[in-house]
């Protein structure tokens, strides 16, 4: 039987292939997006994940489509790089809602659904970042690491009603976000990482679609490192 599935910021790089996987299994899929529609075939909504008004607007108008969902992935997010010193508060504190507070918000909403179906699947995208820390990313890493706190405590909390929370933590992939960092910051990525090279955002897809699927009913409150080892040991 066809799913239905919420991924946020689904109209490109991560969140893109995401949606596509779940469309190709013949999932309803609906996607969230800010400034780019999403591509043709995928039920676009456009919402600002740090707006409780937009989430909830966002879910009303999927649930008109679709019905309640059945398999939120929350990927959005934003970066606001820079040192600490040179980092401002606004800079900590606009990450911190975008990455974390933004994933409350759809969860809380989509647990509204879950909760009566007695079922459900919350995937949340972090990073190796938020278990290694990364100098320049004080704000990133605080929202990614905080994502896992976040969902253990979820997985303990709504496990009796079968849903399962899980955390993706991807390390350098190849999105238009990172191909637009140069030839020589990209060398010195990969170098860090033992399988020499950046995952492609369908791998990291594939591993969502796992903890989407059937085989994955006994897994909750997991960190899913998909690094190429760069995390190894966290």
């Amino acid at each position: 039987m066809s799913r239905v599935v919420l991924v946020t910021g689904g109209s490109r790089g991560l969140g893109l292939a995401c949606a596509r996987r779940f469309a190709a299994l013949g999932d309803h899929v609906a996607v969230t997006y800010n400034s780019s529609p999403p591509p043709d075939g995928l039920f676009g909504v456009k919402c600002d994940v740090t707006s409780t008004e937009d989430v909830d607007a966002a879910f009303k108008a999927v649930e008109e489509k679709f019905g309640p969902v059945e398999i939120l992935v929350s990927n959005a997010g934003i970066t606001k790089d820079t040192l600490l010193l040179r980092m401002t508060e606004a800079d900590f504190a606009a990450v911190l809602d975008a990455n974390l507070t933004a994933s409350f918000r759809v969860v809380k909403r989509a647990t509204q659904g879950m909760l009566r179906a007695r079922k459900g699947r919350i995937i949340l995208m972090s990073s190796v970042v938020g278990l290694l820390g990364s100098a320049g990313q004080a704000n990133y890493a605080a929202s990614k690491a905080g994502l896992v706190g976040f969902a253990r405590s979820l997985a303990r909390e709504l496990g009796s009603r079968s849903i399962t929370v899980n955390v993706v933590a991807p390390g350098p992939v190849e999105t238009d976000m990172t191909a637009a960092l140069g030839e020589e910051r990209l060398k010195e990525l990969t170098a860090q990482v033992p399988l020499s090279r950046m995952a492609t955002a369908d791998e990291i897809a594939g591993v969502v679609e796992f903890l989407a699927g059937p085989d994955s009913g006994y897994i909750t409150g997991a960190v899913i490192p998909v690094d190429g080892g760069l995390g190894m040991g966290h």
